[in-house]
């Protein structure tokens, strides 16, 4: 088993690419879609069943951690992969999303961010080097480098503001992060929606250097079409030699034109939040089983899906559980959605494999333009 981090590259088709990030806890295929799992925990799924699915990572949360139950406590119990039953590769975020969207009473300066909690309101200071040390103790596999996600819409002036800020906390993140075999440390791309400055911002962590770079700032309310036309540029401008992450993202469309521009990770908790509110994603588009026309369906929720919801259960069952509240709802649709990502992320990696994404990519929109099967 290797006792680095290594990027490889096996196939491209067009920008597309496939291969694996091979770490010490196992390999990580690419492209590569990871559930989030916020607070060490996967919502309404247990760790084994996430593996099944076929993910190969997960995402934690430097925030939300550091909160509750606290990062020296979980330092203390053996490290995040023991404490949440996850023995495969974890990456997790800085925390800077959550302080900017969660947090109250914050305040922004060079050294970090001052902040009240959003669970009880105590104070609390995040700064780069504090998240290093955060995501040490965790024992995170992949750190991100700690930044200010620019908001949306911003000006020129201020996303060049928030992204030189972002770059100087780069620089002490990486100083900070030091040297440790086995682990590594992505540095995120910011700059808003302004090519220019998303140039100026690769170009500056190509410099500090990273082990891998994540492009942040997107899927912030932009638009799919927008986030695209970004993505037609600023992928190139990260080095193609190391994974290239989009953070946030996304649907299932987003997922598919990301990785047809050329990026090899990505994360989201729509697969879960939607299994929780009783939608599923499917090949033919999303299915909201709270509607009445699948309370007398006996048919799958999904044909040739092989998660339990789709081979033990009628949609007429899904239909009722979700309406009556039932916690085994959660489950199943979320179960149902992690498999069909992972699915569709199977499909990716083999398509660029064998040249076929365009084929592959003609055949994914037209089950989604052609939505779900009638009901009975």
């Amino acid at each position: 088993m290797t006792t680095q981090v290594a990027f490889s590259v096996r196939a491209t088709d067009g920008a597309a690419r496939t291969g694996s990030l091979a770490t010490p806890r196992g390999e990580i295929r690419t492209p590569a879609f990871m559930p989030v799992g916020t607070a060490g925990s996967v919502k309404a799924m247990l760790p084994g069943n996430v593996r099944e699915s076929g993910a190969d990572v997960v995402l934690g949360n430097t925030y939300h951690l550091m909160l509750r139950p606290g990062a020296e406590r979980i330092a203390a119990l053996g490290g995040l992969h023991r404490f949440m039953n996850w023995p495969r590769p974890i990456l997790t975020d800085s925390g800077g999303y959550q302080v900017m969207s969660l947090a109250g009473l914050r305040k922004l300066t060079e050294e970090g961010v001052r902040f009240k909690s959003h669970i009880d309101g105590s104070a609390h200071m995040l700064t780069p080097e504090h998240s290093m040390e955060v995501q040490r103790l965790l024992g995170s596999d992949i750190v991100m480098a700690f930044d200010e996600c620019t908001p949306y819409p911003a000006d020129a002036a201020t996303a060049r503001t928030s992204m030189e800020l972002s770059m100087r906390w780069a620089e002490r993140s990486r100083a900070a992060f030091g040297d440790r075999p086995g682990h590594a440390l992505f540095g995120i791309q910011q700059g808003g929606m302004h090519p220019d400055l998303r140039a100026e911002s690769a170009e500056h962590l190509r410099a500090i250097g990273f082990d891998g770079y994540a492009l942040g700032g997107l899927a912030v309310g932009e638009g799919q079409e927008m986030m695209l036309r970004m993505l037609d540029v600023a992928v190139d401008m990260l080095p193609a030699e190391k994974p290239r992450y989009l953070m946030g993202v996304g649907k299932p469309s987003d997922i598919v034109g990301a990785v047809a521009r050329g990026v090899d990770m990505m994360d989201c908790v729509l697969p879960t939040r939607s299994g929780r509110t009783g939608q599923a994603f499917t090949a033919r588009g999303v299915v909201n089983l709270r509607n009445a026309r699948h309370r007398d369906d006996p048919r799958p929720l999904e044909e040739g899906c092989d998660c339990p919801g789709c081979t033990g259960y009628s949609r007429a069952f899904l239909h009722h559980v979700v309406r009556s509240g039932e916690a085994v709802a959660m489950t199943l649709l979320s179960w149902h959605n992690l498999a069909y990502y992972q699915r569709l992320m199977s499909g990716l990696r083999g398509a660029i494999a064998q040249g076929g994404l365009a084929d592959f990519v003609a055949t994914f929109d037209e089950g989604q333009a052609q939505g779900d099967i009638a009901a009975m």
